[in-house]
């Protein structure tokens, strides 16, 4: 008994911590926190394996949070595990602190994942439990470790839920436990005035194991844990009912818990009373950050465990590396994030073909060279042309994660998170591929990628209207333009948030692929359905011209002394420029063609490289099979774009490239428009 109730003393820390966070701050998400306190009190004191010392040890289990704005509950847990400086909860949601007011990506501090958008937390999880599968496949169930997911109403009610529940439960992903707080309120409603579904019936016929609790249960918390770290064919829910605001009370020391008013501001905003209720959690409203004694201790305790678990993890680490010194060699190289070395130069690769076609002949050189890359493809592998890739593998099973291939169905944002799940966990290059207007689903997941800085390598095909009789509904249009808009996005670190690249024939997607293998951050790979013609070698060696996109933009045809026009494209209009420059230099109009596949690799490039290629005072002009304004930062006031306002239309590719202007004769006359004028 007098152990249950230290612990409960450690959640009721964890409560009065959260609460004045949120009061100090005037502003936060008070009652899930508090209603949640049990739960990660009860994992992170007996459950969780990590090294205190080493929060980044690989081998630790991890524990996603997907309802970001209970960062208070993750912040004040972690505090008590000394993984969290005390004083940085009294600078909650304050410039410059480590406790933002939704959690960002922070391993030294405990913190394995932004979160924020309800829904791609547990998604993200189940990313790096797959993750897990795959490295244990590989060196062996030694490092072997459990990925803890807490999630709320909201995220069960996102879109995304479906794709994690049947995703997991196919996998058979028992290293994957779930919490559902469970409280019956929301923002602005109760649940049951939103929903009536029987969640837990849903997740059974998932193939999940379902167990269901009283979530302020310290007996009930722990064996739901016990019981799912021993399940070993399904992922598991815990479904914990609980209470919004548990030990809230008004002034006059009456119950302020299950108010949907406390969901989202301070206490003394909703109508409770702060100062009241951390004296009913039995702290001193005069000093409402000091830790408990029983906290510390159980805590303090927990460290010694976990240190201990860490040694025996170091024995069995060395007794793998000593059995096997080549296995540890590639988990060493796995790990490092360093690449095998490959030959760019002598590549074979087919003439004229489609950028998705040189693609797939890249993937399947990758598939043979880098063995910890895992691609993904929304049902669409035969025609994003990722199976180049798989053609060399076999794609993930329950009970067998040896390949290097996970077919995700149509699921194209539960997709990308797992993607950035993978990311997170470590040891892996994670690729997806779908067509490019389907990039729509994914952008949620992409924005987070590039605000935690992810390696992830989307792949997406079809990129124009040359998609052709699918007709608008699957023409990108506006796609490149939204999606460039976070080449100008800077992350944290100060750079370049993501790399876009739309090549523009076979020989510039050798080297897209090299850029996107090599980056640190999201990038993406523009890729047409159609056969492009090669462009020109001036050099005579058009795979060493193409190797200038790592500038991202390059002169790709010049004439003799200075231009009259400059003309800029990417992926499959450069060619068309191409064509229009022929007509033009027999007009006696001097050209220059530029290949821009990443304005963003562009203007990361010193100011005389940019005005080299791109002089000053000469009048340019862009062609695009997007929006005009795709281009208008580099074709500038002064020039003309030749885009698509508008949506496209059904019929053959080659039919609307005559329709809508985009051959060598129209851009001959547009120029010389513009010249004239």
């Amino acid at each position: 008994m007098n152990e249950i109730k230290n612990m409960n003393r450690a959640a009721d820390n964890i409560r009065i911590l959260a609460a004045s966070m949120v009061e100090k701050a005037k502003s936060g998400h008070p009652g899930g926190a508090m209603g949640g306190a049990d739960f990660v009190n009860v994992l992170f004191a007996e459950f969780l394996n990590y090294n205190p010392d080493q929060p980044d040890y690989p081998y630790r289990d991890r524990f996603f949070l997907d309802p970001g704005h209970m960062s208070p509950m993750l912040y004040a847990v972690l505090s008590l595990a000394g993984l969290m400086p005390a004083a940085e909860l009294e600078n909650f949601r304050q410039w410059g602190s480590q406790t933002p007011g939704h959690p960002e990506v922070d391993v030294l501090h405990g913190i394995e994942n932004t979160s924020g958008p309800l829904g791609q937390g547990h998604a993200m999880a189940l990313g790096a439990a797959i993750a897990e599968r795959f490295m244990t496949a590989r060196f062996g169930e030694w490092m072997a470790h459990k990925t803890y997911v807490y999630i709320s109403d909201g995220g069960i009610q996102e879109e995304v839920s479906q794709g994690v529940g049947r995703v997991a439960g196919h996998l058979g992903l028992h290293n994957f436990i779930m919490y559902y707080d469970a409280n019956n309120i929301q923002l602005s409603t109760k649940v049951d005035e939103v929903t009536s579904e029987d969640i837990a019936a849903k997740y059974r016929a998932w193939n999940w194991n379902v167990l269901s609790i009283d979530g302020c249960s310290v007996e009930e918390i722990r064996e739901a844990l016990q019981a799912a770290n021993e399940e070993k064919e399904r992922p598991t829910l815990i479904i914990g009912q609980t209470v919004m605001g548990k030990g809230a009370v008004d002034a006059k020391g009456q119950s302020y818990e299950n108010k949907v008013s406390t969901h989202g501001q301070p206490l003394s905003a909703a109508g409770a009373d702060i100062d009241a209720t951390i004296r009913n959690l039995g702290g001193d409203p005069n000093n409402p950050f000091v830790l408990f004694p029983e906290a510390k201790k159980i805590y303090a305790d927990r460290k010694k465990a976990l240190r201990a678990w860490y040694l025996a993890q170091q024995k069995n680490e060395e007794k793998f590396r000593k059995g096997h010194p080549e296995l540890s060699a590639k988990l060493d190289l796995f790990l490092s994030g360093k690449l095998a070395k490959i030959n760019y130069s002598s590549i074979q690769m087919k003439e004229h073909i489609a950028t998705r076609a040189a693609s797939s002949t890249m993937l399947g050189l990758y598939a043979q060279q880098v063995e910890n890359m895992v691609v993904a493809s929304a049902d669409l592998s035969n025609s994003d042309k990722t199976d180049g890739f798989l053609k060399h593998t076999h794609a993930f099973r329950k009970g067998d994660f040896s390949g290097q291939f996970l077919q995700m169905g149509v699921s194209e944002l539960t997709m990308a998170c797992i993607m950035n799940g993978m990311a997170l966990h470590g040891g892996i290059i994670p690729v997806c591929g779908t067509f490019f207007v389907f990039s729509d689903y994914m952008k949620p997941a992409v924005r987070l990628a590039a605000l935690m800085r992810l390696h992830v390598i989307y792949v997406w095909t079809h990129d124009s209207f040359r998609v052709g009789e699918d007709g608008p509904t699957h023409q990108p249009v506006e796609h490149e333009a939204q999606l460039r808009l976070l080449e100008h996005l800077h992350n944290h670190k100060g750079k370049r948030s993501m790399v876009v690249l739309r090549p523009a024939d076979a020989e510039e997607t050798i080297y897209a692929w090299k850029i996107a293998l090599e980056e640190n951050r999201p990038t993406a790979l523009v890729l047409s359905r159609q056969d492009i013609v090669n462009l020109p070698a001036a050099s005579g060696n058009r795979r060493k011209e193409a190797r200038q996109i790592v500038k991202g933009g390059y002169i790709v045809s010049d004439c003799e002394g200075s231009p009259d026009v400059v003309m800029l494209a990417s992926g499959s209009e450069v060619a068309t420029l191409i064509e229009g420059a022929a007509k033009l230099t027999k007009a006696g109009v001097k050209t220059r063609v530029v290949s821009v596949p990443s304005e963003g690799l562009f203007r990361d490039q010193k100011a005389d490289y940019q005005e080299h290629v791109l002089p000053k005072g000469v009048r340019r002009f862009g062609l695009t099979s997007g929006l005009p304004v795709t281009l208008q930062g580099l074709v500038g006031d002064n020039g003309v774009i030749h885009g698509l306002p508008e949506f496209g239309y059904s019929a053959p590719y080659k039919v609307l490239d005559k329709k809508l202007g985009y051959t060598g004769e129209n851009v001959c006359r547009l120029v010389k428009k513009m010249l004239n004028k």
